[in-house]
């Protein structure tokens, strides 16, 4: 169905959509989709902080708006811009608001239900109350229940996720739903096929990061934090390298000052040569095709993404039960799932991958054909686009609205 075809009381024939997030880092969670949806018959519009890649919008033919939002807690910033967008949405009309990403869920909910905004979407993309704790968490949960009560619907980007915010009493049942198989974009499948010439571009880029084409590879993807379980991958590859001397760890991003590393567990990482630090890198498909496997020992996650990009690259997974990590892989088929916080459960998961290269090829194939056939960014972007004309058509046609209360 195309927006276009669906008119009633407030609905325009090119219905304008306005996507909300804190930081233009996570503007990058819509590539491809704004121009999927313009193309496709909506007036596409993206907020965030202020930043370069905050472009990307316009060059998808979309229109970038922006207004700073603190990621942290900051009360008097917050309702600041709290009234900035209250004031933006009061000037542009949008017809559906879909806030996500903590700090823009809170304030783009509650600034367009007070804008008078007909349709309201809060997408959950994790929790960070699940590893916080004391007034803290008391807080973080405070916000959240606040985002998911201001919104018309609540969709959650993994079914766990989804179970854990109804457990935590954050949402009812029937007002939160999961589109599609998860995540908020899929993949590019195509980016990741590792064909031959990938091959070669795997092996350029390990000789160019120094690593021994011989030497067994395993990487992360992610911020380097104490909830990414950097500690725990560092204290299992320090034991397997009792195993396998040549191994080496390719960490892509970079630490950060929240929820740091413990001090001394980041000066044995930076002080390691077997350890191989590349930072905050855009052809991440290049050291994907470097690895034998991916470790994403992980506390929370909303989706772990990056489980699919490396499936997609048809490299194997080791990651937790965490909440969103346990959708990503397909345990014993696709990689494998340890406890979180385990390190001996992650050594021997991370030791049989490594020492069974037909495992790995075997769990590797498996992966990419499951991401191909579920997390193809152009079936998620189809079923979140239904899903939005369907709020429309409800109210265009006198359906129930399904609102959350504004309390």
């Amino acid at each position: 169905m195309n927006p276009h075809e669906v008119n009633g009381p407030g609905i325009t024939s090119r219905p304008k959509l306005t996507f909300i997030v804190t930081s233009p880092l996570s503007v990058g969670f819509y590539k491809g989709q704004l121009s999927y949806l313009v193309a496709n018959g909506w007036d596409v519009e993206m907020i965030s902080s202020p930043g370069p890649l905050l472009d990307v919008v316009s060059a998808e033919g979309a229109t970038p708006r922006a207004v700073h939002m603190e990621r942290e807690i900051a009360p008097l910033k917050d309702i600041v811009s709290l009234w900035r967008l209250w004031r933006l949405f009061r000037r542009t009309h949008p017809d559906l608001v879909i806030a996500g990403t903590p700090k823009a869920g809170l304030l783009g909910t509650l600034a367009a239900r007070l804008a008078g905004v007909p349709h309201v979407v809060y997408i959950l993309h994790g929790l960070r109350l699940e590893t916080a704790s004391g007034w803290k968490r008391r807080l973080l949960w405070s916000a959240e229940w606040i985002a998911c009560h201001a919104a018309h619907h609540v969709q959650s980007v993994s079914p766990s996720l989804r179970a854990r915010a109804i457990s935590l009493g954050l949402v009812a049942p029937e007002h939160c739903r999961v589109i599609g198989s998860g995540t908020v974009n899929g993949v590019d499948i195509e980016r990741w096929l590792r064909t031959s010439e990938a091959e070669a571009i795997g092996r350029k880029t390990r000789e160019r990061l120094g690593i021994p084409q011989t030497a067994l590879l395993v990487g992360f993807a992610g911020r380097l934090t104490r909830d990414k379980g950097i500690f725990e991958l560092y204290e299992a590859f320090t034991r397997l390298r009792l195993s396998y001397p040549e191994l080496r760890l390719l960490l892509l991003g970079g630490f950060e000052d929240g929820d740091a590393v413990p001090p001394a567990i980041r000066l044995r990482i930076e002080a390691d040569p077997a350890v191989i630090r590349a930072g905050f890198v855009s052809n991440v498909e290049a050291y994907y095709w470097t690895m034998d496997v991916l470790a994403l020992p992980t506390y929370r996650e909303g989706f772990g993404i990056v489980c699919l990009e490396a499936q997609a690259a048809s490299v194997p997974v080791v990651s937790t039960d965490a909440t969103g990590a346990r959708d990503a892989i397909l345990d014993g088929v696709t990689g494998l799932r340890v406890p979180v916080g385990d390190v001996d459960a992650l050594t021997a998961a991370l030791d049989r991958l490594l020492g069974d290269p037909v495992l790995r090829a075997s769990m590797g194939q498996s992966g990419r054909a499951w991401v191909q056939k579920n997390f193809q960014r152009e079936i998620v972007w189809a079923a979140y686009a239904r899903d939005y004309e369907q709020i429309l058509k409800a109210s265009a046609f006198g359906g129930r609205h399904h609102l959350l209360p504004l309390v």
